[in-house]
């Protein structure tokens, strides 16, 4: 896979007017890595025919407050997940600021795929367990996946890691990573973001194609 007018690769920083705080508490926001106006990927995820979930075959960086909100739910997730919580999460925390709690640890794999993955049919059970339940997906689906294929470090809000590393099956030439995530950095961190990232895409927006 080649990657044309810029290389993939190549990450340019630009400082944002304020810092924007995750309605979590964190991540704090206050710069931007501009290739996520100008990558492309598949956008709508579940309308994919050809990934077959590949990222969400490793398991998810998770904080503690999260996990601490699916818990209440444990009873009733564990019909959807088949397995006790006390095998959803890694036992090892880390300790990381950038996540709401200031810690976090990672979902488990089992199989080689994530324990939340739906293996009968598609995505992420966790979501489908909120829209049964009515619930929005955005307090118990972890930030990171959410987000994905964005992400937060130091914060940059940037493409994830498997964007640079051209191991993300859908990078296509459709939706850019920021329009595809738009609507998901504006719930977490307000609109006032969002109308700042748009003037940024207006002066920084080249397009690459991914062949």
């Amino acid at each position: 896979m080649k990657a044309t007018v810029l290389d993939v690769a190549m990450t340019k920083n630009v400082k944002l007017s304020k810092e924007y705080v995750c309605r979590f508490g964190s991540p704090t926001i206050n710069s931007v890595d501009i290739t996520i106006f100008n990558i492309k990927y598949f956008a709508r995820c579940l309308n994919c025919d050809y990934c077959n979930d590949f990222c969400c075959w490793h398991g998810v960086d998770i904080d503690v407050q999260n996990v601490q909100r699916l818990y209440k739910h444990a009873a009733d997730l564990i019909k959807y997940v088949g397995h006790d919580k006390d095998k959803w999460f890694e036992p090892n925390w880390i300790e990381d600021k950038d996540f709401p709690g200031g810690k976090n640890t990672r979902t488990t794999t089992i199989n080689g795929r994530c324990i939340f993955l739906n293996r009968k049919k598609r995505g992420c059970l966790i979501h489908s367990f909120c829209i049964e339940k009515k619930i929005d997906y955005h307090i118990l689906k972890p930030i990171i996946s959410t987000l994905f294929p964005l992400t937060f470090d130091n914060a940059v809000l940037k493409p994830a890691r498997e964007v640079h590393n051209r191991s993300l099956v859908c990078l296509c030439d459709t939706e850019t990573l920021y329009r595809g995530m738009r609507e998901e950095i504006e719930y977490y961190f307000g609109p006032e973001i969002v109308d700042e990232l748009d003037e940024n895409e207006r002066w920084h927006c080249v397009f690459i194609r991914v062949e």
